[in-house]
Formats: C-alpha cells, sequence, structure tokens
C-alpha cells in the first residue's frame, strides 16, 4: 500500500500553490513539516479529493485520485478546523456518522463505537454533549471518527496545534497506535511532532519540497552545524546578527545559546548533536 504523487501542481487563479511536488509515501507514520502558509492544507485537501488538483497524477493505493467515491472509502480526515455536531453527544454523534459512512447494521456500529471510544480514551464520555468537551478530546473524537469506517489511510492536519503537553503527547501515541498496517500522514507545523512519531518526513515550503526522506537521513546533514555557547548577555546582539539562534535559556548572568554554524565558531562553542528542529532550521535557512 502506498501513495504515489507525480508533478502535482494546484493554481488559484495566476498564484501557483503548490510547484510539482513528487512524493511516495508507505505504510507507517508519514509527517509532513512545513511553516503555516507552505501548502500542507492544500495537500491535505487534494489527497482527500476535497479540491480537484491543477497538474501531476496521484495513486492512493493504485486507485488514481480522480475516482473520488473509491479513494474516499479508503481514507479517514481530520482536518484542522475539525466540527461535529455540537449538540448531540459523543455517542450519537459517531453513531450517526457511522451510518452516514455506510456501517446500516446497528449492532456493528454500537460495537465498533465502543472499541474506538476505549481506543481514544473517551469511554467514559459516551453520553457527554460534543460542545462540553476540551479541545483535546474533541481532537481524540476527531481521530474516532475518521476511523469509523476503518479506512486503509488517515490523515490528519495540524492536530496537535493548541493543546497542552500533556495531551499533545497522548495524541502523538494513538496516532502511533493506528498507523499499523495503515498510512498515516501528519501534516503539522510542530517540529517534535514529527521528530516523536515519523521515521520518514516531508518538508514544504511556499509550495516547494525541500526534502524527503528518512528523518535519519535529516539529521545527519546537520552534523557537525549545530553548536552550543555560555555567553555574556552584552553579547548576544552581536552574535545574533552572524549566526541563526536555534534557542536562548538564560543561566544567571550568562545566556547559553543553541546555533547553527558551518565551522566552530569560536573558542567556548562546543558541537552537539542535532534535533529534528536543528536540522529543519537548517534547511529552511538555505532556501
Amino acid at each position: 500500500m502506498n501513495i504515489t504523487i507525480e508533478n502535482l501542481k494546484k493554481l488559484y487563479g495566476n498564484k501557483e500553490v503548490l510547484k510539482g511536488i513528487n512524493l511516495n509515501i508507505e505504510e507507517g507514520m508519514f509527517g509532513l513539516l512545513g511553516p503555516n502558509g507552505a501548502g500542507k492544507t492544500t495537500l491535505m485537501r487534494i489527497l482527500t479529493t476535497l479540491i480537484p488538483k491543477s497538474e501531476g497524477h496521484i495513486k492512493i493505493d493504485n486507485i488514481d485520485i480522480t475516482n473520488k467515491k473509491e479513494v474516499r472509502e479508503i481514507i479517514g480526515y481530520l482536518p484542522q478546523d475539525f466540527s461535529i455536531y455540537q449538540s448531540m453527544s459523543v455517542y450519537e454523534a459517531l453513531d450517526y456518522l457511522a451510518l452516514l459512512s455506510g456501517i446500516t447494521n446497528k449492532a456493528l456500529r454500537k460495537e465498533r463505537i465502543g472499541y474506538l471510544l476505549e481506543k481514544v480514551n473517551l469511554e467514559n464520555h459516551l453520553n457527554t454533549k460534543v460542545k462540553a468537551l476540551s479541545g483535546g478530546m474533541k481532537r481524540r473524537l476527531g481521530i474516532a471518527q475518521a476511523i469509523l469506517h476503518n479506512p486503509k489511510i488517515i490523515i490528519v492536519d495540524e492536530p496537535t496545534a493548541g493543546l497542552d503537553p500533556e495531551e499533545r503527547i497522548r495524541f502523538r501515541n494513538l496516532l502511533r497506535d493506528f498507523s499499523e498496517n495503515r498510512i498515516v500522514i501528519l501534516s503539522t507545523h510542530i517540529v517534535e511532532d514529527v521528530e516523536f512519531t515519523c521515521e520518514n518526513l516531508a518538508i514544504l515550503n511556499e509550495g516547494r519540497l525541500l526534502y524527503t526522506g528518512k528523518v535519519k537521513s535529516l539529521l545527519e546533514k546537520a552534523e557537525g552545524y549545530v553548536w552550543t555557547a555560555n555567553i555574556n548577555r552584552d553579547e548576544l546582539d552581536r552574535v545574533r546578527n552572524k549566526y541563526q539562534i536555534i534557542s536562548t535559556v538564560s543561566e544567571g548572568d550568562l545566556i547559553k545559546l543553541r546555533f547553527i554554524s558551518e565551522e566552530k565558531p569560536f573558542d567556548k562553542a562546543e558541537s552537539v548533536k542535532p534535533s529534528i528542529e536543528d536540522a529543519y532550521m537548517k534547511l529552511m535557512k538555505e532556501v
């Protein structure tokens, strides 16, 4: 099972939002990383057949993207602006959506909903109104609705934005669990979401594909470029003007910097192992 994308372009009038994207996505967790406005949501909406492509070819599990009905049968989607029937209870909303997705057997719907609510840790909220759920609970309910029909592919768009750290970790673990024997595409601008869940990723910026491959290979590209140093506060502006700063942490009278440099910048700087955030920032600087 895989998704193949060849020379994908999307135009809105004269504006080219996606500029010749080529990707191959296989089973497991796949990260789609990039800043806001990079074209990630447009790509997700094309893959879910919500909007048409302008040019190029896409096959999802050997089904051409133009066969909308067949594609939708094997895809589950959690959009960034997920909203569901607010006045219904959790069970009522899922039961109605299951009916819409073609699960007409009531007993089967009940069994499926019970299983999914347990998986997303909402089994104690069967009768809770959707509008009364927290943001994290709504996202977990969103995953449940996305896989009601047991799709082969799950696409989630910015699922952890706005969640607290604990809920974000819980959600990432949930996605990883559901990725067994499926493709799960995680579209996000939060680097650590990809770092802790995905083996493969693609990086988009302004509609262009900057990188696709293993997370490990991306890290290797940043080896020898990431440094830390403790400097006096009055040195910060000078260093900031010369190097790409990743982070700053106050340590008493000193500031601990993490930054990128092609060579050892000064004596007290120490080379460190890069994180995905470091490698991502280095790649974005090269654009």
